[in-house]
């Protein structure tokens, strides 16, 4: 498979393929890069002319093309040889419960000791921060419960807030982080999609009609990454007196997969760590082997896109 997953975002672009070339044109100028290097093409431009010979190309090379709205994924375009990837979807569903249980727990691991990070970033010296910390490196059942009432305890702390509840159905901060929950599912979608990923075979979540299970398991490490977007805006708008999701804070909350992370040896946007994640899941899959699946969690103590 080729390596680049080429997101289109740019307004009022044209887009097509000449010589080889996948070709971006825009009111600042043309950029290329060779379609025979892409493995997938994701266009959340609200406004893009895409032209037929793009579609041809792109299916003669393999690559899918997924077009959004709002950021999520409205529609998939695959080449008529990968409209089923046949090997992928087999190994998938004969993911043992076993195999489920180990990726789902390198998942619940990962996601906790994010919110330890991110918790520490907030109060360093908070008391219940020990106690947060000895959930996410250890073993206890039931961890991601323990580790979710006391991180949104700490959370709720530094915005002065000490009653805070996370609960989808309320509004103010609960919404905000529920918006951007919003964008961070349609950012892993586009992923899975690009690489040949069904998002209907979950390994913990409960598949539903019209659900995406698997989305909802591999994002989880990455939500403390929303957190801290949505932290940052409700501190700098602490003199409002209620906190809604407005054009402005939609636009803000959108940026969070441009903030750069550590990830494995490398720095990247955090939209490219979740490539990266997407990556390793599927080479656990198609190999068999839950080691291979590598959850983001940051390299040092420095919060993502903090400065």
């Amino acid at each position: 498979m080729s390596y680049h997953i080429v997101s289109i975002d740019t307004p009022q672009c044209s887009l097509s393929c000449r010589d080889g070339q996948l070709t971006c044109t825009t009111a600042e100028g043309e950029k290329r890069l060779p379609i025979e290097d892409v493995a997938a093409i994701i266009i959340t431009s609200y406004s893009a002319n895409i032209h037929s010979q793009l579609f041809l190309d792109a299916a003669k090379h393999g690559v899918a093309l997924i077009i959004c709205e709002s950021f999520k994924p409205v529609s998939l375009v695959l080449p008529a040889n990968r409209s089923t990837d046949t090997l992928l979807t087999r190994a998938m569903v004969k993911l043992t419960p076993k195999d489920c249980e180990t990726l789902w727990q390198r998942t619940v691991d990962a996601k906790c000791q994010n919110q330890f990070s991110l918790a520490q970033h907030l109060t360093p010296d908070h008391p219940q921060l020990e106690h947060l910390r000895a959930t996410a490196f250890g073993k206890k059942p039931h961890k991601e419960a323990v580790c979710a009432k006391t991180y949104w305890q700490i959370v709720g702390h530094s915005l002065n807030d000490p009653d805070f509840v996370r609960d989808r159905a309320k509004p103010g901060f609960n919404s905000l982080l529920n918006y951007g929950y919003a964008v961070l599912l349609s950012t892993v979608l586009q992923k899975l999609f690009a690489l040949g990923l069904d998002p209907t075979f979950g390994i913990s979540h409960v598949a539903r009609e019209r659900s995406t299970p698997l989305a909802y398991d591999v994002m989880e490490p990455f939500r403390p990454c929303v957190d801290w977007r949505v932290i940052q805006w409700a501190k700098d708008h602490q003199e409002t007196t209620e906190l809604e999701v407005s054009k402005e804070f939609r636009k803000w909350v959108t940026g969070f997969p441009l903030e750069r992370a550590d990830y494995l040896d490398f720095t990247l946007e955090i939209r490219g760590c979740i490539d990266g994640v997407m990556r390793s899941f599927r080479r656990a899959v198609m190999e068999n082997q839950p080691r291979f699946y590598k959850p983001w969690t940051p390299r040092n103590s420095k919060w993502a896109g903090s400065s």
